[in-house]
């Protein structure tokens, strides 16, 4: 067993001091080295995955090929934000030329880019040990920005993280970054207390709303306020349309089983609520599934806890009736077995019963909503889900209905992924992928935490007017060593501007 003994016995303020030191000496450092580091430490990590599974295994309950798959996606999340590095277009270098005949009066030089913002810590997340937690996507976001990371462990997988944040740190150490780019901390007190270090920068985090909302004020409420990104609960709506339910109703039954039982439900996006006009086509479907389901452990005895009163909750609700009404055992250690549950109610029992019924399940639980043709399901999306991580749409082959439009256009303003004829589980890990939404998914919806886009959470912008070439950041040099793109706005082009709109 290996134990991380600094995240428990090294001071806040030798964390926070430590942290900040090692940003500084970060920002001497070339950003081709940096990105090498970044690759050497997702190399570490799949040199290590027969060691790291197992523990992982042990802590969590989750699967042998669930975890490999994790620790995959790691690396190559890692792997994608070092080329993200070198590529360089995330510092959105944009330079003005100096023009005497600006169309407003004579226009200095001006040269903007993206710099990180300083030391950052990070909360983890207990569901994904390796995808959101000590070498997840908040720490590939981090370092690839130029920032250093303080990762709060999840005391869900004390020894994973331990053992997760040796192989990083050799790593990173190795391939030449500076001592202390990457600590980790433990406790909770521990990591409020550094969260409200004047040396700490930024915060992110991937777990409830009740526990995000309350660092998210803690942040805001800082003598300096800093930004906090934090991915909390959503429910992933899905609306599946009469054509859809006629063309593939077994094929939609068995996706439902599927994504809702994975890893226990235990995802932030599972898909919550499903919207159908007909339950009876589905339900046989469903219940086979369900039935094949094998019993999954979760996470820890409190999460089985806290699953365990919303299922009761749900199936003892007036109007709601089981489909599959799955199972959760405890074994002689307090941890929680489950199996898929699956009810049905119509769309009117829900708006009656919203506050007993709307809450997130975490956990291997779905409600399937009957609606009726009267029932305006772009309505009922805006009133019931303001703010999730995803919405679906099944629609049926060439289907596209002005209500249907409408229904997408809703869904748009309401979540930060629209998928069609799929299921949410499974965020991959591309340039393009949103991983966040309105609130409540998230504090700040206009960042993500899968994607190369998640860098943006850990840089601000910087404006140099008139500075010499030797005192210039190097992206913004007319040399460019980075190599990095840059947008250029020549003198003399202001006379001109409003000529493409007039086309």
């Amino acid at each position: 067993m290996t134990t991380d003994t600094s995240a428990t016995t090294t001071s806040v303020d030798e964390i926070a001091q430590n942290a900040d030191g090692a940003f500084r000496a970060l920002s001497r450092i070339s950003p081709a080295v940096r990105a090498r580091a970044i690759v050497a430490a997702a190399d570490a990590l799949e040199a290590n995955a027969d060691a790291l599974v197992p523990i992982g295994m042990a802590e969590t309950g989750l699967a042998e090929g669930r975890l490999r798959g994790e620790l995959k996606r790691t690396a190559v999340q890692l792997r994608v934000f070092a080329d993200t590095v070198v590529d360089g277009s995330y510092l959105d270098a944009r330079i003005d030329a100096a023009d005497p005949n600006f169309a407003l009066g004579p226009r200095p030089d001006v040269r903007r880019y993206l710099t990180p913002v300083g030391p950052v810590i990070n909360f983890a997340a207990s569901n994904f040990p390796f995808a959101f937690s000590v070498a997840g996507g908040d720490t590939a976001a981090a370092l690839a920005s130029g920032c250093s990371l303080v990762v709060k462990t999840h005391s869900g997988h004390p020894e994973l993280s331990a053992e997760t944040a040796r192989v990083i740190t050799e790593a990173l150490t190795g391939a030449g970054l500076p001592e202390h780019v990457f600590q980790t901390i433990s406790g909770q007190q521990r990591g409020v207390d550094l969260l409200k270090h004047p040396l700490i920068a930024a915060g992110s985090f991937t777990g409830s709303t009740k526990i995000g909302r309350m660092l998210a004020d803690i942040a805001a409420a800082r003598p300096k306020p800093i930004p906090f990104y934090g991915e909390l609960g959503s429910v992933n709506p899905v609306f599946v349309t009469e054509q859809a339910i006629s063309e593939r109703a077994a094929e939609i039954a068995s996706g439902l089983v599927t994504s809702v039982g994975g890893s226990a439900g235990q995802l932030c996006t599972k898909p919550g609520f499903v919207f159908v006009p007909d339950a009876a086509p589905l339900e046989q479907g469903i219940a086979e599934a369900a039935s094949e389901a094998q019993p999954h452990r979760m996470l820890n005895p409190r999460i089985a806890d806290g699953y365990g009163e919303r299922r009761d909750a749900i199936l003892s609700t007036d109007g709601v009736r089981a489909i599959a009404v799955g199972s959760l055992e405890r074994d002689v250690d307090g941890q929680g077995w489950a199996t898929p549950t699956i009810v049905v109610t119509d769309a009117a029992t829900l708006v009656a019963q919203r506050d007993r019924l709307l809450d997130e399940s975490f956990g291997p639980l779905s409600v399937v909503v009957q609606y009726s043709a009267s029932d305006d399901l772009a309505a009922l999306a805006e009133e019931l889900f303001p703010g999730n991580l995803t919405a679906t749409v099944h629609h049926g082959d060439g289907e596209a209905s002005d209500a249907l439009r409408e229904l997408v256009a809703v869904l748009s303003e309401g979540a930060g992924r629209v998928l069609f004829n799929g299921w949410p589980t499974g965020v991959a890990v591309t340039p393009a992928m949103q991983h966040g939404g309105p609130w409540p998914a998230t504090t700040n919806d206009s960042n993500t935490s899968v994607g190369t886009a998640a860098i943006t959470r850990f840089v601000r912008p910087v404006a140099y007017q008139n500075a010499p070439q030797s005192l210039l950041p190097e992206a913004l040099q007319d040399a460019n060593p980075w190599n990095v793109p840059q947008r250029f706005a020549p003198a003399g082009e202001s006379v001109n501007w409003g000529d493409a709109a007039r086309g």
